[in-house]
């Protein structure tokens, strides 16, 4: 047993969610129907159902522990939309840090967020305008940001559509590279603090599983490799910057595995977008070997990426500790 998966599975636990019905999904825990929503509106949605986590929050009006949620510190750009319903409720470029530990906006989709008073008599209730699923509470006058309201959102009642590809190549706003070093909390937490990168996430890729969890992962017979996805501004930071960086946070001489974690779901590797990428780190791997680095990093054509649970993401960001294997060293000239 390596040791990450020695810290995370002594608390956590593994989730599927399916699609169903609105009128199948809407019932409380003891099978009831939640009256909120009306026949029409069952007979007409599509919903995901949801696990009994989820339920706590979106059926029975419950709240996640704060700087706990997926969307805390996303920074990319795109839409939230319901989880139960999938109907778009905010958009990203109203999204701001509150310092709260729940993700903050301070405007809603017109139309897409209804308020209520809460059951305590104080507060204001947000809730999808679609189908009633409880969201959250909304705050004014708190003097966070010009439109002076904070709809503080609990990240579990949420689901993040980002933008797509297509529109941001035709902006020509962000490019994404792919890099996997050994556990990705690590390279991660190096590679997100890089000016011009507007968001990495952890995840899984190499592999032929779809939707791989990560205990499936770290038996080694997956074929993935834990890996991270960056999305960065190329007017900001080149990509051979982040590779040179990427080179330098992790040892390219270690064959499947990086520090304690052992096998080949933590081999290096660069995933490569294109030929250009290749290029690149065909150029910085050989400029290594010229300094007697017996690199061992793979290069692999990108295939598809998962997304790594909800715990992973900005672990240490969230956990407040260090990375416990990788540590820069400088390896490049200039």
């Amino acid at each position: 047993m390596n040791y990450k998966w020695l810290v995370v599975c002594l608390s956590l636990s593994f989730t599927m969610v399916t699609a169903t019905s609105c009128a199948g999904e809407m019932r409380d825990g003891l099978g009831k129907k939640d009256s909120t929503v009306s026949m029409n509106q069952e007979d007409t949605m599509t919903c995901k159902a949801l696990t009994p986590e989820e339920e706590k929050v979106i059926v029975h009006k419950g709240t996640e522990m704060p700087y706990t949620g997926k969307y805390v510190y996303n920074k990319e750009d795109g839409t939230y939309a319901c989880k139960r319903c999938g109907e778009p409720l905010f958009h990203s470029s109203d999204k701001f840090d509150s310092g709260t530990g729940w993700p903050s906006f301070d405007d809603a989709i017109p139309g897409a967020v209804k308020k209520e008073t809460d059951a305590d008599g104080r507060r204001t209730e947000i809730l999808c305008a679609n189908c009633n699923a409880h969201l959250g509470h909304v705050f004014y006058n708190e003097g966070f940001t010009d439109k002076n309201a904070r709809y503080c959102v609990n990240s579990i009642s949420l689901d993040f559509n980002k933008q797509d590809d297509g529109d941001a190549a035709a902006t020509g706003t962000t490019r994404t590279a792919v890099f996997a070093g050994g556990c990705f909390w690590g390279v991660e937490y190096h590679l997100e603090k890089v000016d011009g990168v507007k968001a990495v996430r952890s995840g899984y890729t190499g592999g032929a599983k779809s939707n791989p969890t990560y205990k499936e992962v770290s038996s080694g017979r997956s074929g993935h490799a834990e890996a991270v996805e960056v999305e960065y501004d190329p007017s900001v930071v080149s990509y051979e910057k982040l590779a040179k960086l990427f080179f330098e946070i992790h040892d390219p001489t270690q064959l499947d595995r990086q520090g304690p974690d052992i096998g080949p779901q933590y081999r290096s590797a660069v995933f490569y977008a294109d030929d250009e990428q290749k290029k690149v780190a065909e150029k910085l791997i050989a400029q290594l070997k010229d300094k007697g680095y017996d690199v061992v990093t793979q290069l692999e054509p990108a295939s598809t990426f998962y997304p790594a649970e909800d715990y992973h993401q900005d672990y240490y960001e969230k956990t407040g500790h260090q990375p416990y294997c990788h540590v820069y060293k400088k390896r490049f000239d200039g």
